[in-house]
């Protein structure tokens, strides 16, 4: 197979989620020079919307709040994440901007919140989709702030004489310079600095100067009167922070084993330009070693890409997408529910013995040829209105989706359909999934999806 048409399947998956069935020629008739500059090619940004009304819940701390009310509550703001999610999911699908939804779902792992308002958790999201090949101090700023991590992390209790320390050490440690360049010390005068930051009802962030710790601090070496703004500027003063976030990318575009030598370099220009997103992207994809075989089909697909990218080929009416979400929570991605903090682990950690099966069976559960049956994987920290495995189970209801084979016979006739489905066909032993087809496309694309070739990127 030639090395460009390789290369060209390798960009659309990881600078997006797979082609497109629309784009299936373009694999084999362009040039890696033009899909790159398609890439790159933005569009009109549009915020993600719900169409459910807003609704100004009562808290959850009202002592007037009745059982029954908070119920009530509880279901609607479910009902709306849902919506949230789904609507997320769909632009992943849909945008033509891949690059910028891609870099939107690294985000979305990387600033990880866990919370029930939907309100903040669309405005974190219309934040990280804006922003995302944008200049990260824009992005950190904005996310720092936002109603949704302040809440999370614990900031809105955070005041003079009682600091809570849970926002600075986070920040430090997840979000921009990483484990050893900061002290217990260093956590501590940051989170001084950050006594004050909160939001109000509607979602603004909220300087309050009389809860503000306004003595001296000394922070990574340096003293003043410092407030939040200050401390994020410092750190965006260390070129660890840079460090960390170009390894942070380079593990999840490129190749979980970081590359030192690479990474320094492109570290150092993402410094020097002041933290430009979309130009470390570019450096990044428009590398020649970026498209060493060693980086190419590496990477087990997180369910979100898995999905996204099934969706993309194959043209879809789903009659019943709320319950796309109940095969996020079985594979262990539900969409605004990250496991904790420090958002989805990668890689292997995506594939068990229960994950795996159902994975190789979503083509033919979607396509209509077997029912689902199967049960959640265990996992405490994953729990998301979900109570047990049972519970889940009996809340399955099938999605409903009615595929286009028609359009797939037509943009896969006269192809080899493992060419343009698998990244490494070459890997693929063809003859077994012919075993199981009926010579038609239709049969050969979900045997090819139900194979452990597909889940590789």
């Amino acid at each position: 197979m030639a090395a460009s048409f390789i290369n060209n399947k390798h960009l659309l998956w990881r600078a997006g989620f797979g082609p497109e069935i629309e784009q299936l020629n373009d694999l084999k008739n362009k040039n890696i020079k033009i899909i790159l500059k398609e890439v790159f090619n933005e569009e009109t940004f549009s915020p993600i919307v719900y169409e459910t009304p807003d609704i100004e819940p009562i808290e959850y701390t009202d002592p007037k709040a009745t059982a029954e009310q908070k119920r009530e509550i509880q279901k609607i703001n479910q009902k709306q994440n849902n919506e949230l999610n789904l609507n997320f999911l769909k632009k992943m699908t849909d945008n033509k901007e891949q690059l910028r939804e891609k870099m939107a779902f690294f985000w979305h792992g990387h600033f990880a919140t866990r919370i029930n308002n939907p309100k903040f958790n669309q405005q974190l999201l219309s934040t990280i989709r804006e922003k995302s090949l944008g200049n990260f101090k824009d992005l950190l700023f904005e996310v720092s702030q936002s109603p949704s991590m302040l809440s999370f992390l614990n900031n809105q209790q955070n005041k003079k004489d009682h600091p809570n320390e849970n926002f600075a050490r986070e920040v430090m440690e997840l979000f921009t310079m990483g484990r050893g360049n900061y002290t217990e010390k260093d956590i501590r005068e940051a989170a001084r600095a950050f006594t004050g930051w909160g939001y109000d009802k509607e979602g603004n962030f909220n300087e309050r100067k009389k809860l503000h710790d306004t003595g001296t601090k000394t922070f990574l070496g340096k003293t003043g009167n410092f407030t939040g703004d200050d401390i994020l500027n410092i750190i965006l003063e260390q070129k660890s922070t840079a460090e960390f976030i170009t390894t942070k990318i380079y593990t999840f575009f490129v190749n979980e084993k970081p590359d030192s030598s690479r990474i320094k370099d492109l570290s150092q220009d993402f410094y020097e330009s002041g933290y430009d997103i979309k130009k470390l992207m570019y450096n990044i994809f428009s590398s020649s070693w970026f498209y060493d075989k060693k980086n190419i089909g590496n990477r087990i697909k997180s369910p979100t890409e898995l999905f996204a990218g099934m969706m993309r080929i194959l043209p879809m009416n789903i009659q019943n997408p709320e319950n796309i979400t109940v095969y996020q929570k079985l594979l262990g991605q539900m969409l605004l529910y990250p496991p904790n903090v420090a958002g989805w682990p990668n890689g292997k950690s995506w594939i068990d013995s229960s994950t795996l099966m159902l994975r190789l069976q979503i083509p033919q559960i979607w396509s209509g040829l077997r029912p689902m049956e199967y049960s959640a994987r265990e996992d405490d920290d994953m729990d998301m209105g979900m109570k047990s495995r049972d519970a889940l189970n009996k809340s399955f209801k099938n999605p409903n989706i009615i595929i286009d084979w028609s359009k797939v016979d037509q943009a896969l006739a006269q192809k080899k359909a493992e060419d343009y489905l698998i990244i490494n066909s070459e890997s693929l032993d063809i003859n077994i999934v012919n075993q199981f087809s009926d010579k038609s496309i239709k049969m050969n694309v979900i045997n090819l999806m139900s194979t452990p070739e597909y889940q590789l990127m």
